[in-house]
């Protein structure tokens, strides 16, 4: 896959820009109270950049979406809330937890984008089973459902920034070696990924490292971010689970009853030997192999 070029990057700064713009211009001037804000915000962000994924015919305009908007939720949240009276170590370390996976993840985005002529392969058959409908499933099921599935999964960091008034105690120990944790087990399963394409041979897939024990422990990796932000937001406040909990088992519906099949089905059909290789890796959890 070619890479991007310069001028592949110049409509990529000026959609993010203008979505960034967007959003805080609703921040700054639509008087929502909060979280509201923020969610309205980002809507209205994610609108825009449909608007560059319509214009080019190409929806992978929102793949960098899903890294870029979180951490300056946190920071639009740690910065906004001065007089809530929350525990500033934990509040510091979920923001500083947020940009680590941030900047990890965009910038492995942006290292291996393809360019303008590049689109994620699971959209155009998104498209092609809506039919007529086709607009609409690209607005609605390619953007603004993983925009309302990601905010969901961020309140935990809302519930920090705005009801942490509980101290440091041993579930933020926990929340934070999974959330580092989780990180770290992306970070190396997309470096082992990216070494095994450079060199793979035709009809191959990765069945070592990480991958040896899992058939997506990127995905494992990236659930479990999630999850370890929820854990931060119940130590904060932990009365509050009922909408604290619900992001992180939305996220977790989603890798295993979409992602995972989406992407095991696709490598099947290119793959003969992949479903032997299913039979034996467990899909998602690291596991010992079977057999």
């Amino acid at each position: 896959m070619a890479g991007a070029t310069k001028s592949d990057w110049i409509p990529i700064y000026l959609a993010y820009a203008l979505c960034i713009a967007a959003g805080g211009a609703v921040l700054r001037y639509a008087g929502l109270p909060q979280p509201w804000d923020a969610l309205v915000a980002d809507l209205v962000a994610t609108a825009v950049i449909f608007a560059f994924s319509y214009r080019y015919k190409n929806s992978s305009f929102y793949d960098a979406y899903w890294s870029v908007i979180p951490p300056l939720l946190a920071l639009y949240w740690y910065y906004g809330n001065p007089a809530a009276g929350v525990d500033g170590s934990r509040a510091a370390m979920v923001v500083g937890l947020v940009w680590l996976w941030a900047i990890r993840l965009t910038v492995n985005w942006g290292v291996h984008w393809g360019g303008l002529t590049h689109e994620d392969w699971r959209y155009p058959i998104v498209r092609a089973r809506a039919g007529k409908f086709a607009t609409l499933a690209d607005f609605g099921g390619i953007h603004v459902f993983p925009t309302l599935q990601v905010f969901a999964t961020c309140l935990p960091i809302y519930a920090v920034m705005t009801r942490g008034q509980a101290p440091l105690g041993w579930l933020d120990a926990l929340a934070c070696i999974v959330t580092f944790g989780a990180i770290s087990i992306e970070t190396i399963a997309d470096l082992q990924l990216h070494a095994f394409i450079a060199r793979r041979k035709g009809g191959e897939f990765i069945r070592s490292g990480l991958w040896a024990w899992s058939r997506h422990p990127n995905y494992f990796g990236e659930l479990s971010y999630w999850w370890g932000l929820m854990l931060f937001g119940l130590a904060a406040a932990p009365d509050q689970w009922w909408w604290i909990v619900p992001g992180a088992l939305g996220m977790t519906w989603m890798f295993v009853f979409v992602s995972v099949p989406f992407m095991d089905e696709r490598s099947c059909e290119r793959r003969p030997a992949y479903r032997e290789h299913m039979a034996k890796v467990s899909a998602l959890v690291p596991l010992p192999p079977r057999g």
